[in-house]
């Protein structure tokens, strides 16, 4: 039964944090296209689908940490100081994404379209059609990403290594 726990573990973050570090990390770029030309369809879509997947996947992630406390439990090591800091890392993570990542991404992309993040269309701004989100969204964004990215990279590190674990490796 562990082991078909862990494999869960292991597929949910695969497919629901993979999705989102990659799709997160190419939405700085699709940005500054998208600002630099708003009637571009293509790179609005491009925007808009990858700000998609983010918030999709960041809810489907949720089963990432319920099935690896799952399975921590069934390997009996819910103490271990390398899983508490896994724990500490993802959670800091997820704070990452939902505080700073998604409502950037979601401010970003209201901007450039003019849509509310229900895609409603909003009453035309003063100056309509021009880009309110600066220049330093972007790179804000990027770095944001990045540290989200290294987050769930440590996580990784500690989830294989396993710093003092005596149920082998």
């Amino acid at each position: 039964m562990t082991k078909f726990l862990l494999t869960l573990h292991v597929l949910a973050a695969i497919l629901a944090v993979g999705p989102v570090a990659v799709a997160a990390s190419m939405f700085p770029p699709a940005l500054r296209r998208a600002q630099a030309d708003p009637q571009d369809t293509a790179a609005v879509a491009s925007l808009r689908l990858l700000q998609r997947i983010c918030s999709v996947y960041a809810f489907v992630g949720i089963a990432v940490p319920i099935t690896g406390l799952v399975t921590a439990g069934s390997l009996h090591v819910l103490g271990s100081p390398w899983l508490i800091a896994s724990i500490t890392l993802t959670m800091a993570a997820a704070a990452v994404l939902i505080v700073l990542v998604l409502p950037r991404q979601e401010a970003a992309l209201e901007a450039v379209t003019g849509e509310s993040g229900d895609g409603t269309r909003g009453e035309p701004a003063e100056g309509a059609g021009v880009v309110t989100v600066g220049a330093r969204a972007g790179f804000q964004l990027a770095m944001y990403t990045g540290v989200f990215n290294l987050l769930w990279a440590a996580v990784t590190v500690l989830m294989i290594i396993r710093p003092g674990s005596t149920t082998g490796a």
